[in-house]
């Protein structure tokens, strides 16, 4: 046995240390996880028995703007390492993760010819300069260096995008040139497995489904080679204004049962899925824009919270055949409990919080944030105007805006509705048009037009308006401690309490808007649903007092709620969906 030697793929069973090695994987997010339940997310994994945690890197969190870097989580390999873990690190530098623009930062767009996920000069030189910092973090993390890491997954299914045939060749070398010795994989659907292979790069697969003879395709592209489903969808996520999304949980046992017996390496995605806390969640655009929502549950054996499912207990019992030493215990369940609703005292409204630019430029743009443009949140764009008429935004609306004359609502413009008609007045006025980036495309075609706010002209009776003024309202944490208070307008409650634990947040009546509690973004709420709630981590509370704060865009009841438990809308079986919907 060679101690020295890392994650090998030269048979058709992987090697560790010169010994066979089964992959027992389980995805498990730091960023979408409140740090202080890093360690109970990775007992409640090691109890269920797995041996191998992956993760994203984002780089929009590391990097949030050019040239400012933002590595405080490597504890988190250190942690898993600690509990008993292997790691295989996914650091994109595209990731899709249902996060926004697929963890690219969002300042990449403003060069106007930029060409994501290719070897365009401006993004090659960008790529260089983050991984660069990204190899000098996790490079001590490394198998060869004593640490966890014993693989590195190179972008995320890469075969589905496809633009440019010397992108993949290119990020292999650059993490290779910067010292990356440990194995290369790629993940790919079925679909995306038609791309290009490289030498000492694996393939591996994402499914749900056995359909197809997947892993018999894959098998027979690289013969003699492990086989591994490096993302066996446990679940799926959701958007707003559609179903929730689950998989039944015995549905899920038999193929992952299928999938164990025929000898195949496994990660389970997601094995807890966690939070898109703050303005973090992506879309999908495959011909129609749909924003995800707060909650990344995913139906997974963890729950959003942190509870132990069905899943994970089916699951619990299978893997511990195929562990040589019996489980550990799982740790108990978090406390919780629903507390008295609060009222909102004060009120601040959107109109008193301002930011100026000169034009109505696009979101990423505006010469805020040490010119790296605004990110996430929302813009006010306003003007005068002197009549009346048809307002018509084409398709310069991203995604969606409230459109006010003299600060009353007369309308509301997204990506179906391009008019609203504006009533006549002898006298200038003041139009307003609150701009609300609602998370950008993390997958497909779409992902070089991701600019926010108004990305073009408007028109009032065919004519395009000019002589705006322009409002940067991204609710950072320095944003909101602008104001000793923090329809539209932002509302303050008061939550006093002798000992915190993890709630549930129930904006029940209110329209739609973002919660803040100490500081903490939770997320978006829509009444449309699916989701009903936002999770709140009880560590992101306090004993005595805890402010509430709440942007609200739409409809207020000055009443906020809290419960123990989530609840959904209807519900959707994934499995139940034709299979191209998943991609």
């Amino acid at each position: 046995m060679n101690s020295l030697e890392g994650l090998r793929a030269d048979s058709s069973q992987f090697t560790l240390r010169g010994e066979p090695f089964r992959i027992l994987g389980g995805s498990i997010h730091y960023f979408r996880v409140p740090r202080p339940y890093w360690k109970d997310r990775l007992l409640k994994m090691k109890a269920c028995g797995l041996n191998t945690l992956t993760t994203y890197v984002p780089w929009n969190l590391h990097e949030p703007e050019r040239g400012t870097f933002n590595f405080q989580d490597q504890a988190y390999i250190s942690l898993a390492a600690e509990t008993g873990f292997w790691v295989i690190l996914r650091p994109g530098p595209y990731i899709c993760a249902e996060w926004d623009l697929g963890g690219l930062p969002s300042w990449l767009l403003q060069d106007k010819d930029i060409q994501l996920r290719t070897t365009y000069p401006g993004f090659v030189n960008a790529v260089n300069l983050y991984f660069d910092k990204l190899v000098s973090v996790v490079q001590p993390l490394m198998f060869e260096n004593g640490g966890p890491i014993i693989a590195l997954q190179l972008e995320n299914e890469y075969g589905s995008y496809a633009k440019d045939d010397e992108y993949m060749p290119f990020l292999k070398n650059c993490l290779q040139s910067k010292g990356v010795n440990e194995l290369l994989l790629t993940s790919d659907n079925w679909e995306g497995l038609r791309y290009r292979s490289m030498e000492g790069v694996l393939k591996t697969i994402n499914l749900q489904r056995l359909s197809f003879g997947a892993i018999q395709h894959l098998a027979c592209m690289q013969p003699q080679k492990p086989l591994m489903v490096m993302e066996y969808w446990s679940g799926w996520f959701d958007v707003w204004g559609e179903h929730h999304h689950v998989f039944n949980a015995e549905d899920m046992l038999g193929v992952v049962s299928e999938i164990l017996e025929r000898g195949v390496s496994i990660n389970l995605y997601m094995f807890h899925g966690g939070t898109n806390f703050g303005f973090m969640n992506g879309a999908m655009d495959l011909g129609t824009y749909k924003p995800q929502v707060t909650s990344y549950d995913y139906d997974a054996p963890l729950s959003e919270a942190g509870d132990c499912t069905i899943k994970y207990e089916i699951l619990r019992d299978l893997f511990s055949r195929y562990n040589s030493k019996p489980l550990p215990e799982v740790p108990s369940p978090q406390e919780r409990k629903a507390y008295e609703p609060v009222y909102t005292q004060l009120y601040l409204s959107l109109w008193d919080a301002q930011c100026r630019s000169e034009r109505p430029i696009n979101m990423e743009n505006i010469p805020v944030n040490n010119n790296n443009g605004q990110s996430y949140g929302y813009t006010l764009y306003e003007t005068t105007i002197s009549s009346g008429g048809a307002l018509n935004s084409g398709n310069n609306i991203r995604d969606r805006a409230l459109v006010f004359l003299d600060r009353e609502y007369v309308g509301c413009l997204d990506y179906k509705t391009h008019e609203v008609i504006l009533p006549d007045a002898k006298r200038k006025r003041t139009l307003a048009v609150l701009v609300e980036n609602c998370g950008r495309v993390n997958y497909g075609k779409a992902l070089d037009n991701q600019r926010k706010g108004i990305v073009g002209d408007i028109v009032l009776n065919h004519t395009p308006l000019r002589g705006f003024t322009t409002f940067c309202l991204d609710l950072k944490p320095s944003f909101i401690k602008r104001y000793s208070v923090p329809v539209p307008g932002f509302f303050q409650a008061r939550l006093v309490l002798d000992e915190p634990v993890l709630i549930y947040v129930y904006p029940q009546n209110w329209g739609k808007g973002v919660v803040f509690v100490n500081g903490q973004n939770l997320g978006r709420y829509w009444f449309i649903g699916p989701q009903h709630f936002l999770y709140l981590p009880g560590p992101w509370l306090r004993s005595g007092e805890n402010q509430i704060i709440i942007f609200e865009e739409e409809k207020v009841d000055g009443k906020i709620m809290f419960s123990e438990n989530p609840e959904y809308g209807k519900t959707i079986d994934v499995y139940k969906l034709p299979f191209c919907s998943l991609l």
